[in-house]
């Protein structure tokens, strides 16, 4: 991935256990300098974050990115604050319409710098019930067996 300008700094592992993915879109991220200067440090949990749509903007909410550690006490951000998503009037539309029809939520996947700018990966899903789950990990356990014995012999 390193040759199409992408760096990755988080993703968010347990949606794919959580979520049945539809449809992914990327979007732009307003942050400010010192948000910035702590994702390119590695520093992010997308893990509890969801995407509220609100006045015809879409809005990260619950996204933790630690203070930065070389900032001053005044320059800080609030770790937990709500981030504005920079979409498409357009898309934001198709999105509030889908997820009102549908009953589908907008979860952030994974969060990457692409040619220098902050971007997140948002999965539009449906919660998995708990029978899912469990056959996910049943399915996943199967091909590690397989994958093990084709090793072997």
């Amino acid at each position: 991935m390193a040759d199409d300008g992408i760096k990755p700094i988080a993703s968010n592992r347990r949606a794919y256990h959580e979520y049945a993915f539809v449809d992914k879109i990327e979007a732009g991220i307003v942050l400010t300098g010192t948000e910035v200067k702590s994702m390119r440090l590695g520093g992010c949990t997308l893990g509890d974050g969801f995407v509220r749509l609100r006045a015809g903007e879409a809005w990260l909410v619950n996204v933790h990115i630690p203070p930065y550690e070389r900032g001053t006490f005044f320059s800080q951000h609030e770790p937990k604050r709500d981030r504005k998503l920079l979409l498409h009037s357009l898309e934001i539309k198709r999105l509030v319409g889908t997820i009102q029809e549908k009953g589908l939520t907008l979860i952030p996947l994974r969060a990457y710098f692409k040619r220098g700018n902050v971007k997140v990966e948002l999965g539009l899903g449906r919660g998995k019930k708990t029978h899912d789950k469990r056959q996910a990990i049943k399915e996943r356990e199967v091909r590690r067996e397989i994958e093990r014995v084709a090793r072997r012999g």
